[in-house]
This record gives C-alpha cells, sequence and structure tokens, in this order.
C-alpha cells in the first residue's frame, strides 16, 4: 500500500507527497522530487504569472515524466525498490533546496521558495509573504518523511542508497548557474561524502548505451536528508540527470527513449541491490 503524506494547510485532496513501498530487503531509495505540475489553488492565488504564463513556466522547470521512468525501472527491477515522489510542483516548494542562506540558487531567486522563474522573471513579490507558512505547510514534512524513509531502510537493510531521479533541458535556461558547462546526455551528481567510486562506477555502467556521462555537469551534488548528511556513511547518494531530448519530444512529451531511460536505471537499481 501506498504511503501518502499529510499537510494540514494544504486545502487539497491529493497527498502532497508518496512512499511507494518496495521489497523490504532493498536498499534503494528512488526519490522524484521534480515530476509534478500541481500547485494547490491557495498557493497558485499567490503567484504572478498568468494562466498561460505558468502553464509555460510549467513545462520549463518540471522534469517531465520521471516518475514514469522510475515506476517503471522499479517494476522491472529484480529486488523492487522504494520510491519517494513529490506529488506537488517545486514551485510550490524545491524540498531538495536549503530553506536559507547556505542555498546558492537563492541568488537568482530559487532557494526553497522561489520568487523568480526559469527565465529570472518574476514569480512571487520579494519577500514572499508567505514563505514560512510555505516551508510549515510542505517543505518540512516532506524533509521529515524523507528523512524516515532513509531512517527505514537503514533499519532493515544496514544501508540505504539513495537515487535522486531529475532531468534537464538540452539547451540551458536563464537560472542555470552553470549553463555555459557541458551538457552531456547523462550527468551524474555526486557529493564527496555519500557517493562511494562503486555507487558511480556502477551508474557510469548501467548508463553506458547513452554513449556519454560526465560527473556533476551541468549540475553538481546529491540530495541526502539533512539529519544523515556528512554524518551517516550508510547512506549513499547519486543523482540522475537525464538530458530531456534523449526521452521527450521537448519540453514535455515523452517518446520512445523513456523506455531506454527505465531500462538503464533498471540495471542500476539491480547492481546497487546486489551489494
Amino acid at each position: 500500500m501506498d504511503t501518502p503524506g499529510t499537510s494540514v494547510q494544504d486545502g487539497d485532496d491529493t497527498p502532497p507527497f508518496r512512499l511507494h513501498p518496495g521489497d523490504p530487503s532493498s536498499p534503494v531509495l528512488l526519490h522524484v522530487p521534480h515530476a509534478s505540475r500541481e500547485i494547490p489553488e491557495r498557493v497558485r492565488s499567490r503567484l504572478l504569472l498568468d494562466a498561460a504564463a505558468l502553464e509555460h513556466e510549467l513545462d520549463l522547470i518540471t522534469d517531465a515524466h520521471t516518475q514514469a521512468v522510475a515506476e517503471r525501472a522499479a517494476k522491472a527491477a529484480s529486488v523492487t525498490p522504494w520510491r519517494f515522489v513529490n506529488e506537488r510542483s517545486r514551485l510550490v516548494v524545491d524540498p531538495e533546496r536549503f530553506p536559507d542562506e547556505r542555498e546558492e540558487m537563492r541568488s537568482v531567486g530559487m532557494g526553497a521558495v522561489y520568487t523568480r522563474t526559469t527565465h529570472r522573471e518574476p514569480l512571487r513579490p520579494e519577500p514572499p509573504a508567505d514563505e514560512q507558512a510555505l516551508l510549515d505547510t510542505y517543505f518540512h514534512p516532506y524533509a521529515q518523511a524523507m528523512t524516515q524513509a532513509v531512517a527505514d531502510r537503514l533499519a532493515a537493510t544496514g544501508r540505504a542508497v539513495v537515487i535522486d531521479v531529475h532531468s534537464y533541458p538540452s539547451r540551458a535556461l536563464p537560472y542555470e548557474l552553470h549553463g555555459s558547462d557541458p551538457r552531456p546526455p547523462v550527468c551524474l551528481g555526486t557529493d564527496p561524502f555519500h557517493t562511494p567510486d562503486t555507487l558511480l562506477a556502477r551508474a557510469r555502467e548501467a548508463f553506458a548505451p547513452y554513449g556519454e556521462t560526465a560527473v556533476n555537469t551541468p549540475f553538481a551534488g546529491a540530495y541526502v536528508p539533512l539529519a544523515h548528511y556528512g554524518q551517516e556513511p550508510r547512506v549513499t547518494a547519486l543523482m540522475l540527470e537525464l538530458r530531456r531530448d534523449h526521452y521527450l519530444d521537448e519540453p514535455v512529451t515523452p517518446h520512445e527513449g523513456l523506455a531506454k531511460a527505465a531500462d538503464a536505471l533498471t540495471r542500476l537499481i539491480d547492481a546497487v541491490s546486489a551489494g
């Protein structure tokens, strides 16, 4: 049974996040934070974009169909991984940003609560009057649930492997801080503490059919809940960034490449699950 998250001030019937259970013996947690386009009406009413502009922004900022890549890979894996899926758009809050001054993307209005669009146009008033309410309603409950999901994998299997499933456009958008960097078919984001060489090597092998993978370009890092970050070596992590033209007719229409992406992710899950 899927485990929904709860958010008392959401005002929407659908849960803000879901934990899709896997096999009890699996250490793997697929994290899909940016696939949703859903924005509750009380949040939508405070955004500065009209309907057409908002739809366009969602086309650009959403990691379209990455939840489908993760789901297909999970179903095909020898040992079913767990999946933690954000059911809200990152325009509500971005659960992978630091919620304070540690976040470098605050410089372009894209901290945990975005105030600027992908083209650096106003999205919310600056500073947003509802920032703390958004953090309390969405960001912190999400972080707590993800922390618990990782802790549960540790307790059950002695280790936890977080694989972050993302995508990025073939052409850089104005918000990107490193938009001039190379844009390979597959970018693998790593962390010095939480990404061992063996995990990176398995990812390179799994995605070898793409011909080119690169590390930390144009995006870097890997998501680990702060309670474990830099503290728990049994929590390992890798960020997968698929260049969108390899599985979409950009910006949002999937093509046959989605199956190839899911197959590669399945190979990685199987390799990691084997120990």
